[in-house]
């Protein structure tokens, strides 16, 4: 008798799926064409217009959800107050945000000027605010886990920071760096490489602050085209989707004084250094308040730097002229900005002109290119 022979035949792409995810005991095969959870479905603005311009080719972006992002800067360049306006905006759109502080340099009455909703129960249609202290390493890594799997609803997790977060061994021991050096880059390479695809599953983020640091080499070309590093390991920089470098602006006083020359607040220049959303290398620059009581990003005065670059704002000495779609054009000084902005027709122009400047030049590749990635060239 003549042995039956087993034709295989060709799954469509269905079947290919259902196979993959019975082999796994979970879904992890998707159809690219459907929703699956390496889109990124909702963006936190940052609040400034200016970078949410820059973070994704082509749209107004801002922090990626279901993502692992960086905010790295030196001191005083404004991390936690810009993590503060994440979270504040993060729970405006119904997302829940957990805090986790290794430096106690957050308090309550900092992040409700920043507009952070601290109410144990929250408004209809807010997301609740939780903070606590980042006591190791492994307890921020394990809380995150364990939170991704009994919460239902989109979560940020602010780390603040991660460079300032000790590890169990160190509380355990003595104060000997030797005693547990490279134990926590692998700690954070092994945990936040756990935590990526329930991260992406449940269309959370986790958002990473961390420190630069001088790199301090006997290499003399490695010190110059690599001067910062960030703590955490190198290999903590492959798991981030976004990185953002805050560095003060050299080509001016790093900081904002008022009237009487107090410091309250800083200049800085962000960097995005990493992207893989089509932008690494474009930078941007605005000023962060966080010495008075209007502490806030001056969003709307760095638009001003922002259009510079347009045909559609021309300058002769001391006055600018904003020329609209029909010819039409309104005078103004750089002092004056911000009074302006408050005219919706003028403001409706000024975004108008963002969005084809920073977005759409920069997506059809129109202009130089130092127009996008230097935001310092034409500063003495």
């Amino acid at each position: 008798m003549a042995k039956k022979e087993n034709k295989l035949g060709r799954l469509n792409l269905k079947e290919m799926r259902n196979l993959v995810n019975k082999k796994a005991g979970t879904e992890i095969a998707y159809s690219l064409a459907g929703e699956n959870p390496t889109d990124v479905r909702k963006w936190i603005p940052t609040g400034s217009r200016w970078l949410d311009s820059i973070i994704c080719k082509g749209k107004l972006g801002g922090i990626p959800m279901g993502k692992v992002v960086e905010i790295a800067g030196q001191e005083s360049t404004g991390k936690s107050y810009m993590a503060a306006q994440i979270a504040a905006n993060a729970q405006k759109m119904g997302i829940d945000v957990v805090y986790f502080d290794s430096e106690s340099a957050i308090d309550s009455v900092f992040l409700e000027r920043v507009g952070c909703c601290l109410e144990e129960e929250p408004p209809e249609g807010m997301g609740w605010f939780l903070y606590t202290q980042a006591h190791s390493v492994e307890t921020v890594l394990e809380t995150i886990e364990e939170m991704l799997g009994t919460n239902d609803n989109s979560m940020l997790f602010v780390w603040d920071s991660v460079a300032q977060t000790p590890c169990d061994t160190d509380i355990a021991g003595d104060f000997n760096p030797q005693s547990s050096m490279a134990l926590k880059p692998r700690i954070l390479s092994k945990g936040v490489q756990k935590l990526t695809q329930p991260i992406a599953n449940t269309q959370s983020t986790l958002l990473v602050l961390n420190q630069l640091k001088t790199n301090i080499t006997s290499n003399i070309a490695e010190a110059m085209t690599t001067p910062w590093f960030t703590p955490g390991g190198k290999s903590l920089s492959y798991t981030y989707s976004l990185r953002m470098w805050l560095t003060s602006r050299k080509a001016k006083a790093s900081f904002v004084t008022d009237e009487n020359g107090f410091r309250i607040g800083s200049e800085v220049k962000v960097t995005l250094k990493k992207s893989r959303f089509g932008t690494q290398g474009r930078q941007c620059t605005f000023k962060i308040l966080w010495g008075s009581e209007d502490a806030c990003i001056q969003d709307e005065e760095s638009w001003f730097e922002a259009i510079k670059v347009s045909d559609s704002l021309q300058s002769s000495g001391a006055w600018y002229s904003l020329i609209y779609e029909d010819g039409t054009s309104e005078k103004f000084q750089a002092s004056g900005w911000t009074d302006k902005l408050k005219d919706d027709k003028f403001k409706d122009r000024v975004v108008e002109l963002m969005n084809k400047e920073i977005i759409m030049r920069f997506e059809n590749k129109e202009g130089p290119a130092g127009d996008f990635y230097d935001v310092d060239s034409d500063i003495e």
